[in-house]
């Protein structure tokens, strides 16, 4: 099939935070998505690449990604930040096609599950 390119295609950075949100929460050991740091930056900057626990930019089709996350407490947080890492950067570049130059992962906090009495 021959392809052929006409008009413009643009992919909102909403859209790649969806990706990276999804991405992340689906990984076994990630207790949820960090949710101050975004409030607070959102509030400052107004930034439409940035979510509960996300930020994405996008700069010459090279998309970098900033997450903040609670951890589960019983799981190795090393190989935890590498899996999200890895995860992210599988979604971004097979479901968009953005070459992904780096996925940093900022544990923020770690959940301890309530005592059961």
């Amino acid at each position: 099939m021959d392809e052929k390119t006409t008009g413009k295609l643009t992919i909102a950075p909403g859209v790649l935070v969806t990706i990276a949100q999804l991405a992340t929460r689906e990984i076994d050991g990630v207790h949820q998505m960090s949710t101050d740091w975004a409030r607070d930056v959102n509030r400052f900057l107004g930034n439409m690449g940035i979510a509960d626990g996300i930020q994405i930019e996008v700069k010459d089709n090279h998309v970098s990604v900033d997450l903040y996350v609670v951890a589960e407490s019983d799981v190795n947080m090393l190989q935890l930040g590498r899996r999200i890492q890895a995860e992210v950067t599988r979604a971004i570049e097979e479901l968009v096609g953005m070459d992904v130059k780096e996925v940093n992962v900022h544990i923020e906090d770690v959940y301890y599950p309530p005592a059961q009495a």
